[in-house]
């Protein structure tokens, strides 16, 4: 199966369990691998044949920063659910990332696969 990325979306947005994680929003860093089929892309050379990485980019974006999350798992499995509503993508990995909410880490987080 094919794979259609986007690399390290940073994104702000409310998430976290403590008061202070919750009263502005924070980086959150977004990592997706989409599986599809892209030979019908490929040989129309049409976007309407392809995944738009731009549009699942922005609906990523959309949802991070109109909703409010505790946990990164939750957020992760929000993210998976907007992947997979994407036409032609059959499984999706996720990876959510929160840079520096760990002392002495460079960032926390989950990484999930799903599939349809």
């Amino acid at each position: 199966m094919d794979k259609v990325f986007i690399k390290d979306l940073m994104v702000r947005g409310i998430i976290g369990i403590s008061e202070k994680e919750r009263s502005q929003p924070q980086d959150i860093v977004v990592n997706v691998t989409l599986y599809t089929d892209i030979s019908e892309g490929s040989s129309s050379d049409n976007i309407n044949d392809c995944v738009n990485y731009r549009t699942v980019a922005k609906a990523i974006i959309a949802h991070i920063q109109n909703v409010s999350r505790y946990t990164v798992e939750a957020l992760a499995e929000d993210i998976t659910d907007i992947c997979l509503k994407t036409p032609k993508v059959e499984k999706v990995k996720i990876k959510v990332e929160k840079p520096g909410a760990v002392r002495f880490s460079k960032s926390v987080g989950v990484e999930i696969i799903r599939k349809k």
